[in-house]
């Protein structure tokens, strides 16, 4: 079905996803102009791409903003909307249905839409320990949205309004374990480092309770990386107050293994507070 009619161009980075890339392009029969964005994978990704037609672009990883930004203004899109995702997430039928009925009537003010994202893990959706519905700017107008590094993820602005799609992207990780905790490694050291920046740019209390759920979010970040004991308040929050309980063994875990990537970050601010003190 690939004849224009969702006017979306898509953009995938990946680094070493040969795992996840196959369901991922599945779910983009739809679309005529893929963009793969890779940092210099050393397995078959780029050989799964390109025998998927895919549209293939290398550049070095330095920050999630700063590859999108990137890619938004070095791979010429060839739809005014961009649906950006990782390699781990697919395009459920949908949402693409929904694009293909919003966008061609979306006023020109609007610059973006954000998006929910179904976290899989063990192969079941961990509704409830995954804290969800968590809102990401996804789907945006080329030119109109530009992403900043923040810690090992990213935010953005907008020059516009940002609606909501009602339909969720899927996001299954399917490495295990091991993947998993090397990587949080990498990003609580990264996070640790912008949380140090972060602790004397002013922010304000009403941020907790906007209407936007992006500053929200942002605004609750602030707050836990100030409160004692992080990591116990994350797993009484993820895990009680927001029902990870209700995902069985499964959400206890996770429940768990978030609340460890926080005491991860607290250690590291701590260990960054010392070598700083000594110099």
């Amino acid at each position: 079905m690939k004849d224009g009619s969702v006017p979306v161009s898509v953009m995938i980075f990946t680094l070493n996803e040969e795992l996840h890339l196959p369901a991922c392009l599945s779910s983009l029969a739809w679309c005529d102009d893929v963009i793969v964005v890779d940092s210099y994978s050393n397995d078959r990704s780029t050989e799964i791409c390109k025998a998927a037609g895919a549209r293939l672009f290398q550049r070095a990883f330095d920050g999630f903003g700063s590859q999108r930004n990137w890619a938004l203004a070095n791979t010429q899109p060839r739809h005014p909307w961009v649906l950006i995702l990782d390699a781990d997430e697919r395009v459920p039928p949908e949402m693409v249905d929904e694009m293909r009925a919003a966008l061609p009537a979306a006023p020109p003010e609007v610059a973006a839409y954000r998006v929910a994202r179904r976290f899989y893990f063990w192969g079941r959706w961990l509704r409830f320990s995954s804290l969800y519905p968590t809102y990401v700017v996804r789907l945006v107008r080329a030119g109109r949205v530009r992403y900043v590094n923040r810690g090992h993820a990213e935010s953005q602005g907008v020059e516009g309004a940002v609606r909501v799609l009602r339909s969720d992207l899927i996001d299954e990780n399917r490495k295990g374990l091991a993947e998993w905790f090397e990587r949080q490694n990498r990003y609580s050291s990264k996070d640790a480092e912008h949380e140090l920046a972060e602790e004397h740019t002013p922010w304000a209390l009403s941020d907790l309770v906007s209407q936007d759920p992006l500053l929200r979010r942002a605004a609750l970040k602030r707050l836990a990386a100030a409160v004692p004991g992080r990591s116990i308040w994350y797993f009484f929050y993820s895990y009680l107050l927001r029902g990870g309980f209700l995902d069985g063994v499964n959400g206890f875990v996770f429940c768990l293994m978030r609340s460890m990537y926080q005491f991860m970050v607290a250690v590291k601010k701590y260990e960054l507070r010392q070598l700083r003190g000594r110099r």
